[in-house]
């Protein structure tokens, strides 16, 4: 309370101060015929006794007719409340304020939504008038227990390792490969800055400069149209360090994380386990594994190897050909046929993956149509393989291994969202298993020409210490050193150790990613001017905070979010601006002919 008029917080008066007189400052959540309000502020609620005697009419009448959200200042007596009255449920619960004086600072117009959580409210509206709903219980919340995490963030960082907080520039120029990048016009003709979509280039650059452990809460950019669950600015928790190893990036967020989670939240034990990507595809089909349940992918090539069924071994016979499963447990009891038929036309439509199905019968036979393929021994082994119960259901597929694979960890996640939707809960929101995928492939064949290479992650990532040589040879086959962080089936974090050399760097740029170098000039100089080793990683700090407070979307922990449209409803932004204050950037609007038809209407 210091700094401000009030003696109190809405939320902090107990039976301790009972007989003492306080001022309090809020908005009145909810009133009752006159004879009682309820005071929220920040920090909780207290309730008001309104006044009903003729000396105290002033008041009475002031809280009775004022309309709920608006702000008022109530000076008053603290009382118990009246036995078989108190509310165990409220901090406050014990408590209530007579009221002596009272002053309307601010009242409330007719409210488009009700400030209450348990009250639906469209998604839109609730941006459009975004300051309504930051008045919300839970948004309160989210913002709070943010800001904490982030100063324990700096604390650990800064006070306890050593490492500077450095704000680097937001217009910059083009870096190439990742993200698309926002264009910022400037006065000189036909030039642009770029809004970065890290603070890559720069946390480097620091490096070269010698300032040995970075660190900066980012804000970055990236135009990726419409994207549910991205916004096109967010933040992260950037950080670079000299000298340093891919163990000893783990061990620093490991530690990171530790220190600034939430005690609410349970503790989380370290070390995270780890996998490589390799590992995560063949048993999850993802390179972000969700570890709270099991339903993991098995191969069965070896054992449908040895069968005459057509499909098997036509798949068998490709280079990496295989077979495999997933054991959906009590799958017949939860799933109706048209849940498995949608799974099926899933896979066929996102993976262009065929499906079949076996289901154990409650005599512990198999109902599939692979088991015409298969005699009694045969099916008793599968059972045993795929460690089948009394109404398990498997999902089969053949064919390429990551086709295969992908398809399979697909079809994982959504029978978890049809058991927890038959009641199962398979995936505990308060549990958190934290999770390092490591030795991803360096570059990957571009989707509009598999020719091509581009980088898996960025082009700065250094290539493992193992597959050096295989860069100048077959960068095809090279992994990186590039690991990623996974909570819950979601990446919160990323990163690599960077390429220190100019002449590896250039080397990649040009002769791998065929990318034009110049645009990267003025970093290859630097790494000729003794760059020292140095490595880093970038948390999402919007995911990570919204998987910590089990939020549907990232925009349920940012202030001002976008929508999925990459639009501001409350500002109503993008907008118009006029050709006159275009003119100094040299840029004219080509209207599309419908669009400009419509301005001048």
């Amino acid at each position: 309370n210091s700094f401000v008029a009030r003696t109190n917080t809405c939320g902090e008066l107990r039976s301790a101060h009972v007989g003492q007189e306080v001022t309090l400052y809020g908005w009145i959540q909810y009133q009752r015929q006159g004879l009682f309000l309820v005071l929220r502020d920040f920090q909780g609620l207290t309730q008001i006794i309104i006044p009903q005697d003729e000396a105290h009419s002033h008041v009475k009448k002031l809280l009775s007719n004022a309309p709920v959200e608006s702000v008022v200042r109530v000076t008053g007596i603290v009382s118990p409340r009246p036995p078989g009255q108190e509310n165990p449920k409220m901090p406050t619960g014990d408590i209530e304020v007579k009221a002596e004086t009272a002053e309307i600072l601010n009242s409330c117009k007719k409210l488009p939504f009700e400030i209450k959580d348990f009250i639906k409210k469209s998604e839109a509206l609730r941006m459009q008038y975004r300051y309504l709903d930051l008045r919300s219980f839970q948004l309160q919340y989210n913002l709070r227990l943010r800001s904490q995490i982030v100063m324990r963030m700096r604390e650990y960082l800064c006070n306890l390792h050593g490492f500077v907080d450095v704000e680097t520039p937001t217009l910059f120029k083009r870096t190439p490969g990742g993200a698309k990048e926002f264009l910022v016009p400037s006065r000189e003709a036909g030039k642009f800055y770029s809004l970065p979509q890290s603070p890559q280039q720069f946390k480097q650059l620091l490096m070269v400069g010698g300032l040995d452990r970075y660190f900066q809460v980012a804000r970055c950019y990236r135009d990726e149209g419409s994207r549910p669950d991205r916004q096109p600015e967010f933040t992260q928790i950037d950080i670079e360090m000299s000298f340093v190893d891919q163990a000893g990036i783990q061990r620093l967020i490991e530690g990171l994380l530790q220190y600034s989670w939430p005690e609410e939240r349970g503790c989380i034990t370290t070390p995270f386990p780890s996998m490589t990507y390799e590992e995560a595809l063949a048993d999850y089909g993802t390179d972000k594994p969700d570890t709270r349940f099991g339903m993991k992918i098995v191969d069965i090539s070896d054992f449908l190897r040895r069968s005459d069924i057509q499909f098997v071994q036509n798949a068998l016979s490709y280079p990496r050909g295989t077979v495999k499963a997933i054991c959906i447990p009590q799958g017949v009891r939860y799933f109706k046929n048209k849940d498995l038929e949608s799974l099926k036309e899933s896979a066929k439509s996102q993976f262009n993956q065929e499906i079949m199905e076996i289901i154990c019968r409650p005599d512990g036979s198999l109902k599939s149509l692979l088991t015409k393929f298969l005699d009694e021994e045969q099916q008793s082994e599968l059972i045993q393989v795929l460690n089948m119960q009394v109404d398990d259901v498997v999902l089969l597929a053949a064919g390429e291994h990551k086709q295969v694979c992908s398809a399979l960890g697909s079809l994982r996640l959504e029978s978890a969202d049809l058991l927890e939707a038959s009641g199962l809960v398979l995936r505990d929101p308060m549990t958190f298993h934290f999770l390092w995928v490591v030795d991803f492939l360096l570059f990957l064949p571009k989707e509009e020409n598999p020719a091509e290479l581009e980088s898996a992650h960025h082009p700065f990532t250094a290539p493992h210490p193992s597959d050096t040589s295989l860069l100048y040879s077959d960068p095809t086959k090279v992994r990186s050193q590039h690991y990623d962080l996974v909570l819950n089936g979601s990446e919160v974090g990323g990163g690599s150790i960077r390429i220190h050399s100019a002449k590896q760097q250039r080397f990649v740029l040009e002769k791998v990613l065929k990318e034009d170098s110049e645009v990267l000039s003025h970093l290859l100089e630097a790494l000729e001017f003794g760059a020292p080793p140095h490595g880093g990683i970038a948390l999402g700090l919007d995911r990570l905070i919204s998987l910590v407070v089990d939020a549907p979307s990232i925009r349920d922990v940012i202030a001002f979010p976008k929508s999925f449209r990459g639009r501001d409803l409350m500002g109503s932004v993008p907008d118009y601006v006029t050709p006159e204050e275009l003119e100094p950037y040299h840029i004219q609007v080509s209207w599309p002919l419908a669009e400009k038809e419509a301005k001048q209407n």
